[in-house]
C-alpha cells in the first residue's frame, strides 16, 4: 500500500519536512527491484513520469519511492534556499531512511544530475550496494554551469552579483523561475561532466532530440563522461524535454523492465 510520510532534516538550524510517498514491494521471493524517483528543477512527485514509474512497479510487485525536494511540491522549505548539494543530501536522506535494499535511481532532468551526485557520494562512502542502476530521463548534469550561465545577459549577471538572484519566465509555470547566486555557485562545485564516472551498475539514458531545454548533445557529453560499458542511450527523434507522451511513458516502462532484468527472477511471474 502506498503511504505518505514526513521526514524532518535539519539544515542550518532550520527544519524542512520532506513529503515522501512509498510503495512497498509485494513480491515475497526477495528479488523485487526498487525504484527511487528524483524529479527535475521546480517539478514535483505527482507528474506523469513519476506516476508511470509507480504504476509499473505496482503492477509487478516492485517497490517505489518518490518525494519532493525542499521548496518543491508539498515539501517544506523555500525554493530560493535550494541548491544541488541540499537536494542531493535530501535524496540521500530518503534513500537511507525510507528505502531498503538496492535502488534504481530514476532521475528526470535535474534529477539526472542529482542521481549522479548521489551515486558518487554513495561510492565515496562505500555504500554502492544501495545502487542497482541509474535510469536518466533527459538528464541535465552541470546545467547551471553549461546551460544557464552562458545564456545570462550582462544585466542578469549584474543583478545576480548585486541582489543575489534573478527572475526568468518559465515555459512550464505562470510564475517566474527564481535563479539564485547560491544555486549557480553550488552548481559549479558539483560538476560531473569533466569527471571520469564509473559506477559499474546498469545505466540507461532516454533523451529527446527535439529537447529545447537540454540538447541531446548535452546527453552525449554525459555518455562520454561515463567510463563503463554497461551504458545505453535511447534517442527519441521527435522527443521533447518532458518525454511524457504515451509512447515516451511506454518506453520508460520498457526501460525499467530492462534494468529490472538484472535482478535474478525479478521479471518472473
Amino acid at each position: 500500500m502506498e503511504y505518505s510520510q514526513d521526514l524532518k532534516h535539519t539544515w542550518n538550524q532550520a527544519s524542512s519536512p520532506l513529503a515522501v510517498r512509498r510503495l512497498n514491494p509485494t513480491r515475497a521471493d526477495g528479488t523485487a527491484p526498487e525504484f527511487l524517483w528524483l524529479g527535475g528543477f521546480r517539478s514535483d512527485m505527482t507528474g506523469t513520469k513519476a506516476q508511470t514509474m509507480v504504476d509499473h512497479c505496482a503492477a509487478h510487485g516492485w517497490g517505489a519511492t518518490r518525494f519532493d525536494y525542499s521548496g518543491h511540491g508539498v515539501s517544506g522549505g523555500a525554493f530560493v534556499d535550494g541548491t544541488l548539494s541540499r537536494w542531493c543530501d535530501e535524496g540521500l536522506t530518503v534513500l537511507r531512511s525510507v528505502t531498503s535494499g538496492p535502488q534504481v535511481l530514476v532521475g528526470s532532468s535535474m534529477g539526472g544530475w542529482i542521481a549522479l551526485l548521489m551515486a558518487r557520494a554513495l561510492q565515496a562512502a562505500r555504500e554502492m550496494e544501495r545502487i542497482a542502476g541509474l535510469l536518466l530521463i533527459a538528464p541535465a548534469p552541470d546545467f547551471t554551469e553549461t546551460l544557464m550561465k552562458p545564456a545570462f545577459t550582462e544585466a542578469q549577471r549584474a543583478l545576480l552579483a548585486s541582489q543575489g538572484y534573478i527572475e526568468e519566465e518559465s515555459a512550464y509555470s505562470d510564475e517566474p523561475t527564481v535563479i539564485t547566486k547560491a544555486l549557480i555557485e553550488d552548481g559549479a562545485r558539483n560538476l560531473v561532466l569533466d569527471a571520469k564516472l564509473r559506477f559499474d551498475v546498469p545505466i540507461a539514458i532516454l533523451q529527446g532530440m527535439e529537447d529545447p531545454d537540454v540538447p541531446h548533445t548535452h546527453a552525449l557529453g554525459l555518455l562520454h563522461a561515463l567510463h563503463q560499458d554497461n551504458v545505453t542511450m535511447t534517442l527519441i527523434k521527435d522527443g521533447d524535454h518532458r518525454l511524457s507522451r504515451p509512447q515516451d511513458l511506454a518506453l520508460l516502462a520498457q526501460t525499467m523492465d530492462r534494468i529490472a532484468s538484472s535482478f535474478v527472477g525479478s521479471t518472473g511471474t
